[in-house]
């Protein structure tokens, strides 16, 4: 669960700053009012170039990603952490099902060091993330609209399954109805950020195992 911190982090991100308004959003002064994380005249045109290129930038980034992780990151100590922290976590909740009230008390004595462990383990998660996170914001917004169009595939079926109107994977019905809009006669068509975002959270499972840097590892 922890493997998808820096995930959800840019996740929380994205949803709290409107990326696809008309202006662009927070970053529209520096994408001249694209909108929508597209460019008028992209590099790469096309749903095929578009999708294996927009996934091979997930690929790239993941592996920087865990490279920066790796250096920056004692994954020795993190992985006798999260054991230690699991065991204790499960000799608890197995006390508390079995209602040993002794044990359970036994178990609570050593809280404060758990959550200190527990602290200690998070401020590991995010060190990397601290040096990574801007720069790919930036490689995202800046040079992945330049390099491919605005929406990157179509869909079968909606992906908008996050709650607010700010956050959509997917073009709306209404969206596909606006003239003029990104989304014009496409309905379900994916955005490149959200191919990006599916496509990093795919292959991250996969590069952390390779690159040994998977917070399940043992």
């Amino acid at each position: 669960m922890v493997e998808w911190l820096d995930h959800n982090a840019i996740l929380l991100f994205l949803n709290s700053i409107f990326l696809q308004g008309d202006n662009g959003g927070i970053f529209g002064f520096l994408g001249q009012n694209r909108g929508a994380l597209g460019s008028d005249d992209p590099i790469v045109k096309g749903l095929v170039p578009t999708l294996f290129g927009v996934t091979g930038f997930g690929i790239v980034l993941n592996f920087f990603n865990s490279t920066v992780r790796k250096k920056l990151v004692d994954q020795t100590k993190l992985n006798r952490i999260m054991k230690e922290t699991r065991a204790w976590q499960k000799e608890r909740m197995d006390a508390m099902r079995a209602k040993d009230q002794a044990k359970i008390t036994q178990l609570n004595k050593k809280s404060s060091y758990m959550n200190k462990m527990s602290m200690e383990m998070m401020q590991m998660n995010m060190k990397p993330m601290m040096i990574t996170f801007v720069p790919l914001i930036l490689i995202f917004y800046l040079v992945l609209p330049h390099l491919f169009a605005h929406t990157v595939a179509l869909s079968p079926i909606s992906l908008n399954v996050f709650p607010g109107n700010f956050f959509h994977l997917t073009c709306t019905a209404l969206q596909a109805m606006e003239e003029g809009n990104v989304c014009y006669g496409h309905e379900n068509a994916l955005y490149l950020w959200a191919w990006y975002f599916l496509s990093s959270i795919s292959f991250s499972g996969i590069i952390m195992k390779v690159t040994k840097t998977s917070m399940g590892l043992s």
